[in-house]
């Protein structure tokens, strides 16, 4: 690593002074330099040098300006590095600023940082309060929604910065404002096929909203109507019965044969996870009943191959098809665990978590052993070909 020297001199080249090659230069190095978490370390030792990074990310010249964010991407990915940036440098006001701006060429990078330093609770709620008095979550929800606020940017990851502050219970309140039109804005992006960040942001946002049981019939009544985009994306091109077919919220009746299901296994896992949380209250599972979720999650467990989401899958069926709980524990997530129980349950949930992860193990061992017949195969096969032209 540098020593103090050289940093010092590599300091003396990121001034707004310094020649353009020379800037340049030293700019694409230290965006290498951030790019292994030796060099993170190094560069959280050196505040001046991050903060005349975030100088230059106002430079005339594209290219340094660039290089600029990149580094702090890179840098904002180290929980340990949040701390410089949000108290020492005070990159928020600035950045939120420049997202505001509709010809701004790096939102998309600031939308990354931003995202990055909402991931651990502390410096959440640092973002959030700052938010809230200059900006405000109605706005980002507002740019989100509205793709041609700034042609030069796509805005993606505004998605995960939603759900990472819907980590805060004040968040999800303000999601959620019955006064307001907030997270309805968001449903349809359960199917966005654009962008997969733009999903997972999504659906992330709506399974940690769905934690406060309070708001449950407010999300699944025919105002808000959210359980139909949780659905569709776990839908496929199967044949249901009439009585089925009927049964289901209109969206989800009689789908095409090249209906196609949600391709990423961790969006498919949240979305499950989200319905289950939906299903903690006796009003949540009674809507369910009556909507006939049963049908498509028995179809859905069907197609699934991925373990874990299988797993998630069967823990939705099985309060489906269960029977009610007792009087006074029809609220799930109220429910009174004793501490002995408590300890078995996460015991029980460690030993599933080992048998899931062998099991996946196992597949991809199959996997690569039927990928080795068939090489097998086919070379003996083009051995024996050449054999015969002989």
């Amino acid at each position: 690593m540098l020593s103090d020297f050289e940093a010092a001199e590599l300091l003396s080249f990121l001034t707004p002074e310094a020649r353009p090659d020379v800037k340049g230069h030293t700019t694409s190095y230290i965006l290498g330099l951030s790019g292994n978490r030796d060099g993170c370390r190094f560069l959280r030792t050196k505040p001046d040098i991050i903060t005349a990074l975030f100088a230059l990310t106002s430079d005339p010249s594209i290219a340094i300006a660039k290089d600029c964010y990149f580094t702090l991407i890179n840098l904002s990915a180290d929980e340990t590095l949040h701390q410089v940036l949000l108290t020492d440098i005070k990159v928020l006001q600035v950045m939120l600023k420049k997202v505001l701006d509709p010809e701004f060429v790096f939102s998309d990078q600031i939308c990354s940082i931003l995202s990055n330093l909402t991931r651990h609770l502390k410096t959440c709620k640092i973002m959030f309060k700052v938010l809230q008095e200059d900006v405000g979550v109605a706005k980002l929800v507002e740019i989100f929604c509205a793709e041609s606020f700034n042609k030069k940017a796509k805005f993606h990851h505004l998605g995960p910065l939603l759900s990472n502050l819907t980590q805060l219970p004040e968040a999800r309140s303000f999601m959620m404002d019955k006064d307001r039109c907030v997270i309805q804005r968001l449903f349809s992006y359960t199917q966005y096929q654009a962008s997969v960040v733009r999903r997972g942001g999504v659906v992330g946002t709506l399974r940690n909203c769905c934690f406060d049981h309070a708001h449950h019939e407010w999300l699944l009544s025919d105002d808000v109507d959210i359980l139909p985009f949780l659905m569709l994306p776990l839908a496929g091109p199967e044949e249901l019965t009439e009585k089925e077919n009927d049964g289901l919220p209109v969206d989800l009746q009689y789908l095409p044969e090249d209906k196609k299901r949600e391709e990423d296994p961790d969006i498919r896992k949240m979305l499950l996870e989200t319905l289950l949380l939906l299903t903690a209250t006796k009003a949540g599972r009674d809507i369910f009943e009556k909507k006939s979720v049963y049908p498509i999650m028995r179809e859905f467990h069907k197609w699934e191959t991925d373990v874990h989401v299988t797993a998630a899958c069967e823990k939705l069926v099985e309060v489906l098809i269960g029977d009610e709980p007792e009087p006074g524990m029809e609220n799930l997530l109220e429910v009174d665990i004793p501490e002995e129980v408590e300890e078995k349950l996460t015991k029980a949930d460690a030993r599933e978590q080992e048998e899931l992860e062998k099991e996946q193990e196992r597949m991809k061992q199959e996997e690569e052993e039927e990928k080795k017949k068939r090489s097998d195969t086919e070379g003996a096969e083009k051995e024996q070909e050449a054999g015969l032209i002989r």
